[in-house]
């Protein structure tokens, strides 16, 4: 196709959304004439249902709950008062917090001013507000600096406590977990407890909860006196809490104008709400996964943001896709093993990295580019005569979509203004909503997560079972091998995990077990020491 052909094609497919100064272009997606029109009766029922689950319908069958997370930037539209109400005032409760933590009105145990934020999360619980934070910083007008533990590595949680450091004094610890029962997030509460402790601190002088209303972390709130509790609520899943006070607290605290987070947010919101395909750019991107993929996950899609802000936004979409869209049955119960692979880091670090093989390697994938065209907030200097650093990213990006399209690789480009917080609240419900009409064009249910919740039964049944290792070891005076203690506690088929389990332990000393290394791993020998 030549260059005159490609500008027609450009100018034909162009989404523009002036409203919210973003543009989607899925010229470069090599698609049919006339796709778009085969596509429309079936985009025509996913604007049909999506209108629905803003209604309040059932939307996530087999828990049996509404969706509504498109309501937190928009609660008029929420079926009742009282879910109208619940929304505003959590906004408005987190907007004087974050004010009251900033003026010094609420302190720490100490008397000291909250300048730092310890967050902890897992899953949707860190990943929306990380990528947040991350994006919008700004070290000269943060009012607080974030940190995360988002994981239950104890190694990365010394990691953050050592930078920290005596700096724990001023610093407040949101967590955040809708049933208080999630395990890792409950170690971070744990950890951090202890490390408040070894400062001489009181934690609940320095902790808030964001939780379901009676959980165990909202009990233990209560009964501890922690200096604040804000909400979260079942219609609205982890995934896509970022524009509840999962994210919004953090960001607030952060100082970032949350205001324009949600506005921007609710501007998309409205725009992507229109059943009208060609200027709907959650629509155009839902039919292009189902392009690229064939409607069956056949190839992954890779995120490329050329914007150092943006490089969370990968981890981010990673979630947000592939826990909404990994799915065993559609709605009907049939086995479909649908999903969208989502992977990648940033331009132009990625052209120095995997574009090779993007470009002249298997072609599995199409491409999503993220363009920002703003490049600084001051002036750039030249580094070549009449050529800045951001001319040079620009060109980067427009250099290896052209070289991905020599190749037949298909990519669309996404591209933004600017980075601030309006811009990212619209590209937060963008991905939401195409996530949502794309999951009806492939009858699934996107806001479910059962396979999320088989690994953690697993993951329960392993830590059940190393219980009873360590027991049975403290009443043996002498070394066994795994399967003699697998046997022992009526457990012969859990050999490898009960070899596992053993090899873990005596790694870290403190745990008492030792280990005879022999050169086969039934040989190895376990003992209490």
């Amino acid at each position: 196709m030549d260059k005159t052909a490609l500008w027609n094609r450009y100018n034909q497919y162009l989404c523009s959304c002036p409203e919210i100064g973003l543009t989607l272009d899925i010229s470069r997606m090599s698609f049919e004439a006339d796709f778009l029109e085969r596509m429309e009766p079936a985009m025509q029922r996913a604007f049909g249902a999506m209108a629905e689950l803003e209604r309040g319908a059932i939307a996530n069958p087999d828990e049996n709950r509404m969706v509504g997370h498109y309501w937190l930037r928009n609660s008029s539209l929420a079926p009742t008062e009282e879910l109208r109400n619940t929304i505003t005032d959590s906004i408005s409760k987190v907007q004087a917090f974050a004010a009251d933590i900033h003026k010094g009105n609420i302190r720490a145990a100490n008397g000291e001013i909250f300048t730092k934020l310890l967050v902890i999360g897992i899953g949707g619980s860190a990943l929306g507000p990380q990528f947040v934070a991350d994006a919008l910083s700004n070290p000269t007008c943060d009012r607080m600096k974030p940190f995360f533990l988002d994981n239950t590595d104890p190694d990365g949680m010394d990691r953050v406590f050592d930078e920290l450091g005596a700096g724990i004094a001023h610093c407040l610890t949101i967590v955040i977990s809708k049933s208080g029962s999630t395990k890792e997030t409950r170690n971070g509460m744990l950890e951090a407890q202890a490390a408040y402790r070894r400062a001489g601190l009181e934690f609940a002088r320095h902790a808030v909860a964001v939780t379901g209303a009676d959980s165990e972390l909202d009990k233990l709130a209560r009964a501890e006196g922690w200096i604040g509790r804000f909400p979260m609520w079942d219609w609205v899943g982890g995934r896509t809490s970022v524009t509840s006070a999962v994210g919004l607290l953090p960001a607030a605290l952060q100082g970032i104008d949350i205001a324009a987070l949600l506005a921007g947010a609710r501007a998309c919101d409205e725009i992507t709400r229109q059943p009208v395909t060609r200027s709907n750019p959650a629509a155009l991107m839902a039919i292009m996964w189902h392009y690229a993929t064939n409607g069956r996950g056949e190839k992954d899609m890779v995120m490329l943001p050329y914007k150092d802000r943006l490089l969370l936004f990968s981890r981010y979409l990673q979630q947000l896709i592939m826990e909404s869209l990994g799915k065993e049955l559609d709605l009907d119960g049939k086995v479909v093993n649908q999903g969208l692979s989502v992977y990648g880091n940033k331009g132009s670090t990625d052209q120095h990295a995997y574009v090779q093989q993007l470009r002249e390697g298997v072609a599995n994938f199409f491409v999503t580019f993220l363009e920002v065209l703003k490049d600084r907030g001051s002036q750039s200097m030249q580094v070549e005569e009449g050529i800045s650093s951001g001319d040079f990213l620009f060109g980067f990006l427009q250099g290896t979509r052209t070289a991905l399209f020599d190749k037949g690789r298909d990519s669309m480009t996404l591209t933004v203004g600017c980075i601030d917080a309006g811009t990212i609240g619209a590209m937060i419900a963008l991905f939401e909503r195409t996530v949502g009409l794309y999951a009806h064009l492939v009858n699934i249910n996107a806001y479910h997560q059962p396979g999320v919740e088989a690994g953690k039964k697993a993951a329960g049944a392993v830590i059940a079972l190393q219980k009873e290792v360590v027991a049975l070891l403290g009443k043996e005076q002498r070394a066994l091998n795994a399967g003699e203690i697998a046997d022992a506690i009526g457990m012969p088929d859990e050999v490898e995990t009960v070899f596992a389990i053993l090899r873990h332990l005596a790694a870290n000393s403190e745990r008492g077990v030792e280990v005879l290394v022999a050169s086969t791993a039934t040989e190895w020998r376990f003992k209490i020491h």
